[in-house]
């Protein structure tokens, strides 16, 4: 390993010589004294001089920020760093035909929410003047390409030179080693600031807590160095680094990518080196406009402005702790936080709901409700006159928040309602809980605390600060104890299939790149054919094992009885993704006909179809054998996919175009279909849907399904896309009109058209019928619809008709009985209950 690193040291020093500012010009600008820090610097000047930086200078690719819901990735609430949406490369699964696997050298402003889960800001928002749930993470990376000299060089120009950042202000640290973890301390780092002419009295060593990165508990992770700056300036302040001195803060984290945490706690060193940095914009506009404060940048200024005219309290002094009484600057600072936050994932789509990430926007919304009413007094509304406000200020880099903040206002004020009237509530049960307690007594009871928490939707959180206004307490311990019991009743863990999948680790991702295993053909999924009796056919498939994995190796051969994942050359298996299931069925080994491999699952993974066998017999590779599909399987889930964009149609015809998908989900047995709109649809609204739906069914539309560059479909009118990495190329996949005439201005044929990796019907005809069998709101905006297909919507509709006359069957019975009998009373509410039910 030694022996590689001075060999990657020396190739990425040539590099420099080549590419980058001499060493000797970095010195020198060390050597220039600056009296002041410049304050000439505005947020959005700030952030486009990051990213201008390494695009103009060092060729980065400009990505945009990805929205704060997390791309397919179930271990997070929201987006909490810059490096989130370049997982996939880190973990090498990057689709090989995407955009995102030519990245070599990146730069980026990401949006970033840090509240709930692992990373959470929340409780400290408001209390200090620097924490936030909403923040910007300016970032480079590199993939695979310059490492820690380069690194280093271009984030001291920038700071030094671009920002003009007294070089004596700043403070470096670098990681220490750790022999725990036999991890050696990072010298070549160390050398590289010193060479550069960074003195050692402002070069620092720290262990694994400050300056060791790592992703998660499992998964890329490496030592970092990172900048801090010194507010006061004119003396060393060494000894406050990394001491929770608000007079010396970091700014900028430099990750190097080195190591994998495998999950026995063991670090193997990493196939691709990779550079992964980070730095806020709030903490360096505040350093770049000579603050001391986030709050008193132009990033929050205008904002607090805005909530002092609308509050009955004096303007806000910045005041914390004991000074700040009665906290009318703490809710100062939580309003004007809350309400970035809102707004950012409002637009992003992730709206205050009941689990998960909803949940926790919800806390947040309802944190920001209390502090605006109850202690700044504003107004009910106040909080969503804000929005426009937010989109002022970040509007310019984030161009959603001025399209969304008509719904962005809409949603947070019918929350705001509803929160409003439970809090006069809660407010009269935390009154009268307190007129019962002794003089003396300082605990509230966790019973009511949680009854506030479980029946009228209090965050824990808040339930402490009303609390704590006047004087008291709860057992926090008991309090989690009985969130436990909660969370452990409602959420009884269940073994899926999910839970057991073979997962091909990164080390055998790039054993496989390295020993130049192909990626697998999988177009045989899309060789199928309608043939003159209406029936699919579908093409053989004959493969080549190529690799086997098996316990978290790659292995020659597996033994019968042994689950494992199967990576073939070839295949007609569908692998999970673009919200369609994968497929089912089996195949068999050339000369052992009578043993079948059943495949249960099928996962894409950098560019590899990988099959989920439990083995039947010996398997090799190298060995031959014959795909066989489960057709009927297959089919149903063509026949829903097609039906889901069918649906997502007739949605926009009804309800306008700017209904927005929010996510599907297809399998055999039905579909589920979540979409952006305001109130659930109603009854009429559905009958329209099912109707439109059914007229593009009877016509028997051709389905056409052509693939084309991205950039190419990109200029489609009217075409719909969601948040995903597309493939380049990629399949389109238009009902009625042919690809090619969809370019055409003339066309006046208004049709469904997406961009689609997954299995289609040839005709709509195949559908056969529709039928919605679930409609509700997930969350405010948000509704879902669940929807049957062919038999299973035949059957439905019998189903129905049969309630129906079950119900007008009742209705005559009740209308004819004048006056009952007790007995023939109860009689009929027993009937009235159970009919209730079967309708439920």
């Amino acid at each position: 390993m030694a022996a590689h690193m001075r060999r990657l040291t020396h190739w990425y020093r040539a590099v420099i010589n080549n590419n980058l500012t001499s060493l000797s010009s970095v010195r020198g600008y060390l050597s220039r004294s600056y009296s002041q820090v410049q304050t000439d610097f505005s947020s959005n000047r700030v952030r486009r001089t990051f990213t201008d930086f390494f695009h103009e200078l060092y060729q980065h690719i400009i990505v945009p920020s990805s929205p704060v819901r997390p791309r397919g990735d179930p271990s997070l609430l929201f987006v909490n760093a810059g490096m989130n949406q370049f997982k996939p490369i880190f973990l090498g699964a990057a689709d090989p035909r995407s955009e995102m696997a030519t990245y070599r050298r990146v730069v980026n402003s990401q949006k970033c929410v840090r509240a709930g889960g692992k990373h959470n800001d929340l409780e400290d928002v408001g209390r200090d003047v620097y924490h936030h749930t909403f923040f910007e993470m300016l970032g480079n990376w590199s993939f695979g390409d310059y490492f820690k000299e380069e690194a280093c060089i271009m984030a001291w120009r920038l700071l030094t030179e671009e920002y003009r950042i007294p070089p004596e202000r700043l403070y470096v640290s670098y990681f220490a080693g750790d022999a725990t973890s036999g991890l050696p301390a990072d010298e070549e780092t160390r050398h590289i600031w010193l060479s550069m002419g960074v003195p050692s009295d402002h070069l620092l060593p720290f262990g694994m807590k400050d300056n060791f990165w790592e992703m998660g508990e499992i998964g890329p992770c490496g030592p970092c160095t990172e900048i801090h700056y010194d507010h006061i300036g004119g003396r060393n302040a060494a000894s406050l680094v990394n001491a929770d001195s608000p007079d010396v803060v970091e700014i900028w984290n430099l990750v190097f990518m080195q190591y994998n945490r495998e999950a026995d706690h063991s670090l193997r060193s990493l196939p691709q080196f990779s550079v992964d940095t980070g730095m806020g914009l709030e903490r360096l506009v505040t350093v770049l406009q000579g603050q001391r404060s986030n709050y008193d940048t132009d990033l929050f200024t205008p904002l607090l402005s805005a909530i002092q005219q609308r509050s009955n309290c004096p303007e806000y002094r910045g005041r914390t702790g004991e000074a700040d009484v009665g906290k009318v600057d703490m809710a100062y600072r939580v309003v004007a936080d809350h309400v970035r936050t809102l707004s950012v994932c409002i637009a992003d789509g992730v709206y205050p709901g009941m689990s998960g990430a909803e949940l926790v926007l919800r806390r947040i919304l309802r944190r920001a409700v209390r502090f605006s009413t109850e202690v700044l007094q504003a107004p009910e509304g106040a909080l969503a006159s804000l929005v426009p406000t937010v989109a002022h200020i970040l509007g310019d880099a984030y161009p959603e928040l001025h399209k969304e903040s008509d719904r962005i206002m809409d949603i947070i004020n019918e929350n705001e309602a509803q929160f409003l009237s439970s809090l006069k509530q809660g407010r009269r049960v935390i009154d009268r809980t307190l007129q019962r307690l002794e003089n003396n007594d300082t605990l509230f009871p966790v019973s009511v605390a949680w009854s506030l928490h479980r029946n009228l939707g209090f965050p824990l959180d808040l339930i402490g600060l009303m609390l704590e206004e006047q004087g008291l307490s709860v057992d926090q311990r008991a309090l989690d104890v009985l969130a436990i019991e909660n969370e452990n009743l409602r959420c009884q863990v269940q073994t899926s299939v999910g839970d057991t999948l073979v997962h091909l680790d990164l080390h055998s991702l790039a054993q496989l790149q390295s020993g130049e295993v192909p990626h697998t053909d999988d177009s045989p999924k899309y060789h199928y054919s309608l043939a003159q009796d209406g029936k699919y056919v579908f093409q053989p498939c004959h493969a080549t094992v190529q690799a086997l994995y098996c316990g978290q190796t790659l292995v020659s051969e597996v033994s019968g009885g042994q689950r494992c994942g199967v990576v073939l050359d070839r295949t007609c298996f569908y692998a999970e993704q673009g919200g369609q299931s994968h497929d089912q069925g089996y195949f068999i080994r050339d000369g052992l006909p009578d043993v079948l491999y059943p495949v249960e699952a099928v996962q894409l993974a950098g560019g590899y179809v990988v099959h989920q066998v439990t083995a039947a017999e010996v398997l090799r590779k190298g060995d031959q054998v014959q795909l066989y599909l489960d057709e009927p399987q297959r089919l149903a889930c063509m026949v829903k996919h097609t039906a889901t964009h069918v649906l997502n149609f007739a949605l926009r015809q009804l309800l306008g175009s700017s209904v927005e998908q929010r996510g599907s989900h297809v399998a055999a047995d039905r579909l589920r279909f979540d979409f952006s709109v305001k109130g659930s649809l109603s009854i009429p609204q559905l009958q329209e849907i099912e109707r439109s739906i059914h007229n593009i069914i009877t016509e028997n539309k051709a389905v056409y399904i052509e693939e084309v560059p991205l950039a190419r479909a990109k200029d489609i009118p009217g075409l719909r896309t969601v948040d995903e990495v597309y493939p380049d190329p990629v399949r389109v996949v238009s009902v009625a009109v042919p690809v090619a005439d969809l370019y055409d201005s003339q066309t006046d044929r208004w049709t469904s058209v997406e961009l689609c990796c997954g299995t289609h019907l040839l005709t709509t005809g195949e559908i056969g019928d529709l039928v919605i069998i679930s409609e509700r709101q997930m969350v405010k905006g948000i509704s879902r619809i669940v929807a049957v297909t062919g038999d299973d919507a035949r059957e439905a509709r019998e189903a129905g008709q049969v309630l129906t006359q079950e119900v007008e069957s009742l209705s005559a019975r009740l209308a004819t009985v004048a006056s009952p009998s007790l007995a023939h009373a109860n009689r009929l509410a027993k009937e009235v209950g159970i009919l209730t039910d079967k309708l439920n």
